[in-house]
């Protein structure tokens, strides 16, 4: 795609991407949550549940880190999947001090479905891409991710999103 100056505007696209990945993202994140309503779920819910999918028996201590929240978020996020149903929390037989947490049939019924949504949400995003411009497009995202090293499949919102009062840093 040449660089030429779109009308109304005083920059190519390249002029302009980071107007445009978050103009595309929150035409994405939009679309995404409007599918997971029939659901019952949020999308920071699916991003939990996928963690537990992939790594089951995964700590509360070690979902915080992956998250990178504080243990007292992850509660209250755990809390939510529980009254919805989709999450067990178990003593590790390990460590007694640790909570395993691993999907109800119901959260892998979510996760099956999620599946379908996911494929379906991709598709509509990119439909104007060849696969070979998808491939690009991805592996240039990645390339953008690590080097503000974003932790790979975890999106950033879950730091912003806070359940009480905000935590006081060291200064405060």
């Amino acid at each position: 795609m040449d660089d030429v100056t779109e009308p109304g505007t005083h920059r190519g696209p390249s002029g302009r991407v980071g107007f445009l990945l978050s103009q595309v993202g929150a035409l994405a994140s939009e679309r995404f949550a409007g599918r997971l309503t029939a659901l019952g779920v949020q999308p920071g819910d699916v991003g939990i549940l996928r963690l537990i999918t992939v790594e089951e028996g995964l700590s509360q201590q070690a979902l915080a880190a992956r998250l990178g929240v504080g243990p007292s978020r992850v509660v209250a996020l755990i809390d939510e999947l529980e009254k919805k149903g989709l999450v067990t929390r178990e003593r590790s037989t390990k460590d007694r001090r640790i909570h395993e947490l691993r999907l109800t049939d119901a959260g892998e019924g979510v996760m099956a479905r999620m599946r379908e949504i996911g494929s379906a949400h991709e598709e509509e995003v990119v439909h104007a891409l060849s696969a070979s411009e998808r491939r690009t497009l991805g592996t240039l995202l990645a390339k953008v991710a690590a080097s503000h090293r974003l932790t790979p499949d975890v999106h950033p919102g879950y730091r912003g999103a806070r359940t009480g009062p905000p935590e006081r840093s060291a200064g405060a």
